[in-house]
């Protein structure tokens, strides 16, 4: 078996097993391979240095589970030893290929040394050792001293190269080498030797510059010995002086001395391995053609510093062109290229059509490297394409150039985190980055991993060596000053936006200013009912796919919604008319789609859907009921919900947009109407924002009824989240506010809360003294029973034929009482209310696991589960696994049990719904104990112990230790 941690874990090639503390454990055994590893020392590495209580008892249990996947784990006297052979492991491997090529380069034999080192350093799979492993302890014992290894053999390998003769071949590699690691002296060395050896005495010179230059800058100090030999040497050897370029009898450019015109490359370059690996990648198929790639991105995405990057390590022997293009005619460009190409002043042709044909001709048989920077469309770039076999163009544009044919496109996207830092430490001093880790990662949000701004912040920092990456966040904070914040010298985020806008026709500036209004991540295009391709052409916005409701959705980075608010204040007033003029658009659809999750209107007892089949809402549209039972409008139902899930993002931020407007009606309307989408989807962190936003909304609208209907939506997240005391307190601060029907749904609520505190304190009893939980237990029971009875009153008088159906459900599982239950699943199948019948389904099967009666219990389940896939309804779907997983369980039969338990657990867990994936993986570690499978259950009851202590729950607390305990045994019996 062979293992890696050069890289990624690997473990026979494949992703190593377990959790995330598994890996860690096996990285601490394999870089200690058949040593003995203390338990301290695991310990310390598994929790970085702060172990719990638990952790020794715990760190056996991971010791067990991982001798399932790997052999070898031997337990010896004060710890464990993984018994392998240390070639199996890649970093032991690496060391004894490093020391071996070291030996054979001491006897002299430079070329078989070299290839050793080589074999040494195609052993990593990555920028860094245990890349997946989350440790400091074995990073900063291990990953550390093995990087600083690889990179003295990297550098000791491209020495022997350079004494091979191979300088050409690695220029390359050592540009990378110096871009990653500015102030590695020995690596800027090479670089000049190596670029002195292929004949490019210029860029050797100025390589030796880039170094001092940052020296200086970085550290105060001038360059050593060794890079100023170096410069001497480049100096003092005059063999590779440049010729001038000439012209044949034809006109047309002899061969000449190549010409390098590319801009300097910036010494403090981060990141960006997986375009600088598609330039490339595809720069090596030019052989037969010539290779047209375009970077397009956002204002200050970095495109020009990676073209520029990429073209400096790429080797074409007849020379490198640059042209910024910007809004320059291709006619100038092409005469500032063909005197660069050797064409003097008096034979540039006056025509453009003339131009080109010189161009072409020029170009045919070379293989030359063009960078045209900052394009604006595919008619400026066309003419400046060189046409020979071998040539490579790089253009940088904002737009894709769709239209330029032959032309592959990458869109340039925003920094990783790693890389917006080590960018950021790069132009404002790694120490200083290093000291305020947590400040540097905000100055990268807020930033929004933008190079440019990133840039622009880090050369504040240092110009000001006073100030503190801390101060600088503050600053960068408010929204207000940001775009203020963030200019140095002639670098201005505002400056590169305000070119992107101006270039824009007046009704597109008007589009972007009004999307201005919205703080939303996307939005799509329905929301001001304009096409908005023309802003993604001008790169101020990229189209973000097709969502789940088969919308385009666009999206902008935050800087440019900053950039776009501030033109609407300026031009337009501000966001309030934006927003007022599509509230009413926005309210409708909102509410139009509440409806397939919750068929009720806002405020009424009546149970009412929207025509199905219609193309949009319209203010004017008839209403219609559901057929009960009826499974026509299914579809039309999962298509409003998927299209108010894609919305989600975008109308929680629209609630808040109203609020700041002063639109408060339809602040607080949207976030009542958003409600049902959050229960469902167990978005609770939505449920709290914007019903907090909404209830400030409705208290300064002095809408009382409004405020009313958020406390009850308030109450029911709190039911959610198990908080049954801050849900009482909410409702009763909701019933003054009303009266009639609306305060006896808000009783039945209560009714609700109170009902589900009587089944918590039975869950408790046995944590304190039975006799006093058992009376608490009974006056809440009668509590909600009073207020079931009370609200069942006023909804049979008022005819109100839902809110008698909740209210008979409320009362058939409160009393157990199956009638009362058939009579409210009656009445929800009477109204078409599938949600409700599916809520009335689950009580019964409830009713039936309890009495005993499997057979009925199963067949709710399986009525219920059919209407959840119908409607699309995975969250509800889930918690009718798990009553299955239940009835299957108390019927005997575990496999079955085990397999609902894990289905409802993947789609708790996916949904983030942490209680009830707690209680799922219980259910399924119970099953796999019946069925015998002592390794799955411990394996699946340790990977929640965490979960289960973070919960505070102390009934699924309770019944993990009772599992554990009963494995523990079982184990025990079966050893």
């Amino acid at each position: 078996m062979r293992f890696g941690v050069l890289g990624p874990l690997r473990v026979d090639g494949g992703p190593p097993p377990g959790p995330a503390k598994h890996r860690t454990l096996l990285a601490a055994l394999l870089l200690s391979a058949r040593e003995q590893v203390p338990v301290e020392r695991l310990m310390s590495a598994v929790w970085d240095d702060r172990p719990p209580a638990s952790a020794e008892s715990v760190l056996r249990v991971y010791i067990s589970a991982l001798r399932k996947a790997v052999g070898g784990i031997r337990t010896v006297p004060g710890g464990y030893l993984l018994d392998v052979e240390r070639d199996d492991v890649d970093c032991h491997r690496f060391e004894r290929l490093v020391a071996q090529a070291r030996r054979v380069r001491e006897a002299g034999r430079v070329a078989e040394a070299a290839d050793g080192f080589r074999a040494a350093l195609g052993l990593w799979r990555g920028p860094g050792a245990l890349a997946d492993v989350e440790s400091s302890v074995l990073r900063r014992a291990y990953g550390v001293p093995l990087e600083e290894l690889r990179l003295t053999a990297l550098e000791e390998r491209i020495e022997l190269d350079l004494r091979l003769g191979r300088g050409a071949e690695v220029v390359g590699e050592l540009r990378a080498l110096v871009g990653a690691h500015p102030l590695r002296e020995r690596a800027w060395v090479r670089l000049i030797e190596a670029l002195h050896q292929a004949g490019r005495r210029s860029e050797a010179l100025g390589a030796y510059q880039d170094v001092r230059r940052t020296l200086v800058e970085e550290l105060g100090l001038e360059p050593g010995a060794e890079l100023v030999a170096a410069h001497r040497h480049v100096l003092d050897d005059q063999s590779g002086a440049a010729h001038r370029h000439t012209l044949n009898d034809s006109g047309v450019g002899a061969v000449v001395e190549p010409v390098n015109e590319l801009p300097p490359d910036i010494s403090d370059f981060a990141g960006r391995r997986s375009v600088l690996d598609w330039i490339a990648r595809t720069a090596a198929e030019r052989a037969q053609a010539p290779v047209h790639l375009v970077l397009h991105g956002p204002p200050g995405c970095g495109k020009s510093a990676v073209a520029v990057h990429a073209a400096t390590a790429l080797d074409l022997p007849d020379g490198r062109l640059y042209a910024a293009l910007g809004t320059r005619p291709p006619g100038a460009v092409l005469e500032d290229l063909l005197r660069s190409l050797g064409c003097p002043d008096g034979a540039v042709p006056p025509a453009l059509d003339d131009r080109v044909r010189l161009y072409r001709s020029m170009t045919a048989r070379r293989r030359l490297l063009v960078l045209l920077d900052d394009a604006a469309d595919e008619s400026q770039v066309r003419p400046l394409l060189p046409t020979g076999p071998g040539s490579l163009t790089l253009v940088t544009s904002r737009s894709p150039l769709a239209g330029l044919e032959a032309a592959r496109a990458y869109e340039l996207g925003l920094l990783g985190e790693d890389e917006a830092v080590a960018l950021l430490g790069g132009v404002a001093g790694a120490d200083r980055v290093r000291a305020e880790p947590e400040a540097a990662l905000n100055i990268v949000r807020l930033c929004g991993h933008l190079p440019l701004a990133l840039r622009i912040a880090g050369s504040r920092l240092a110009r000001k060596p006073g100030w503190t990456l801390g101060h600088l966040a503050g600053r960068l904070g408010d929204e207000r000053r940001r775009l203020d914040e963030l200019s140095a010298g002639d670098l201005a985020v505002r400056g590169s936006l305000a070119l992107g806008y101006r270039g824009l026709p007046e009704p597109e500036r008007r589009l972007l200013r009004g999307l201005g209004a919205l703080s939303a991540p996307d939005f799509a295009p329905w929301v001001l009912g304009a096409d908005l391709e023309p802003l993604v052409e001008a790169g101020l916005l990229q189209s973000r796919g097709l969502d789940e409701a088969g919308q385009e959705r666009y999206g902008w980075h935050d800087l440019t919604r900053l950039y776009a608010a501030e033109r609407l204040a300026e031009e337009d007033g501000g966001a309030r008319g934006v927003l007022g003029a599509v509230a009413g658009e926005i309210l409708e659809r909102t509410r139009h789609a509440r409806e397939a999750l919750l068929p009720a209107e806002p405020g009424t007892g009546r149970t009412q859907a929207l025509l199905p089949g219609e193309p949009g809402p319209s203010r004017n549209q008839a209403f219609l009921p559901l057929g009960a039972g009826s499974g026509l409008e299914t579809g039309w139902l999962r298509r409003e919900a998927r299209w108010l899930s894609a919305e989600r993002r975008f109308l929680v931020a629209v609630v808040e947009d109203f609020y700041r407007a002063g639109l408060y009606e339809p602040a607080w309307r949207l976030a009542f109407y958003l409600t049902p989408l959050f229960e469902l989807g167990a978005h609770h962190d939505d449920w709290h924002a914007t019903t907090a936003t909404g209830l400030d909304a409705a208290r300064a609208a002095g809408h009382r009824h409004g405020e009313a209907l958020l406390l009850r939506g308030l109450a029911d997240l709190h039911r959610a989240e198990g908080r049954t005391d801050a849900a009482a307190a909410a409702l009763r601060a909701a019933q003054p506010l009303v009266e009639g029907l609306e305060l006896a749904r808000i009783t039945l609520r209560l009714g609700l809360v109170q009902a589900r505190a009587a089944a918590d304190e039975a869950s408790r009893a046995s944590q304190g003294p039975e006799r006093v939980v058992g009376a608490r237990r009974v006056a809440r029971v009668r509590e909600a029973e009073r207020a079931f009875v009370r609200a069942l009153r006023v909804f049979e008088e008022a005819g109100d034929r839902r809110g008698r159906a909740d209210a008979l459900r409320a009362l058939g599982s409160l009393r157990e009482d199956e009638a009362a239950l058939n009579a409210g699943l009656a009445a929800y199948q009477e109204l078409g209310d599938l949600r409700g019948e599916a809520e009335a389904l689950l009580d019964l099967a409830r009713l039936h696991l309890a009495a005993g009666r499997h057979a009925q219990a199963r067949d709710c389940v399986r009525r219920r589960l059919g209407v959840n896939r119908r409607l699309g309804d995975r969250l509800p779907e889930a918690v009718a696994l798990l009553v299955l997983a239940g009835i299957e369980e108390a019927a005997g039969a575990p496999g079955r049990a085990a397999e609902a338990a894990r289905a409802a657990l993947e789609t708790f867990t996916a949904y983030g719904d942490r209680r009830s994936a707690a209680r799922a993986r219980l259910a399924l570690v119970r099953a796999r104990l019946e069925l015998g499978d002592l390794d799955e259950a411990v394996e699946t009851l340790m990977r929640g112990m965490e979960e289960f202590d973070g919960l505070g729950e102390e009934d699924v607390k309770a019944e993990a230790d009772r599992l554990a305990r009963e494995a523990g045994r079982r184990r025990g019996q079966r050893i």
